[in-house]
């Protein structure tokens, strides 16, 4: 039987962290850590789980766990990693939790060379897609129309004219052993990636996507039902890499609104019906993409 709510861990591994009420980021990391277990090396770089997680005198991981520099996750979880195996030990997981900024910006190099090298390491980017812990700045995965501090929306440029980068279809490109993307609104699934990840040889890359009441302008209690909403609106898409091909998780039997999803986010209070509609031929785009190249299961 698969991992689920009453299958799980009982065990906590990330708690008493200072983060934001509904912090989507934080629930990706504890949960994952509940699949990974107690025999795991954590590595996190400068951004909002290292920065909630880590107070002294407080530390916030039943495991061991470490900051790196905000460039530097991959390359540690290769120290990390590397440095066990030379000690004779094994039977543990180094798993690296850095945001969308750390990921598809500042560390995407170090990424990059890990998977090059085929380290055994898992790589998990929790996207809330800006720089949330400092101040709501612009990242590359930030989608189009968005407000951040760095994409204001006024009357001649309407929040974030680039489109979201694509990071999953990057590290594919690279021949990862395994690569999937996720949303904390389906657990299950997300569950079952990691637990998967951790049965696989060699780099493994988990893109997940974590919604994040204070930049994305929320409840705090909605960010389940945002992350649900995301995915049945076809915005973003549960899917896999392995063995050289792409398989979809999960299709909705009918796209939900997509006007209705942004327009309960203040980040996208200000898009015309224009605005939206460009985000609509570019959700049709992408999916008839995924029809041709993935498989569906």
């Amino acid at each position: 039987m698969g991992l689920s709510a009453r299958t799980l861990n009982e065990e906590e591994f990330f708690y008493g962290h200072k983060a934001c009420a509904g912090c989507g980021g934080s629930l990706a990391v504890r949960i994952a850590l509940k699949v990974l277990g107690e025999r795991s090396v954590a590595v996190l770089p400068a951004g909002c789980m290292s920065a909630v997680g880590f107070n002294f005198p407080q530390l916030c991981f039943g495991n061991n766990a470490i900051i790196s520099t905000f460039a530097g996750t991959a390359s540690m979880l290769t120290g990390v990693e590397a440095g066990l195996r030379a000690q004779g030990i094994d039977n543990f997981h180094a798993v690296g939790f850095a945001g969308d900024g750390g990921t598809a910006d500042i560390g995407i190099q170090a990424l990059s060379g890990a998977i090059d090298r085929n380290d055994d390491i898992i790589y998990i980017c929790y996207d809330n897609e800006a720089y949330m812990n400092t101040g709501i700045q612009k990242s590359s995965l930030t989608p189009f129309g968005a407000k951040t501090t760095t994409t204001p929306a006024g009357s001649n440029i309407r929040g974030n004219l680039r489109p979201k980068k694509n990071m999953f279809e990057i590290v594919a490109a690279h021949g990862i052993p395994y690569a999937a993307t996720a949303s904390i609104g389906y657990l299950n699934d997300f569950m079952r990636k990691v637990e998967k990840a951790s049965k696989i040889k060699g780099t493994k890359y988990i893109h997940i996507l974590a919604p994040c009441p204070t930049g994305w302008g929320t409840a705090t209690d909605e960010t389940v039902e945002i992350a649900k909403e995301v995915v049945e609106c076809g915005l973003w898409y549960l899917a896999e890499y392995e063995n050289g091909g792409f398989t979809l998780n999960y299709r909705p039997k009918e796209f939900t609104d997509v006007a209705a999803y942004l327009k309960k986010q203040s980040r996208f209070k200000h898009l015309t019906e224009e605005d939206i509609q460009t985000v609509r031929y570019s959700r049709d785009a992408k999916w008839e993409a995924i029809y041709r190249n993935f498989k569906i299961i």
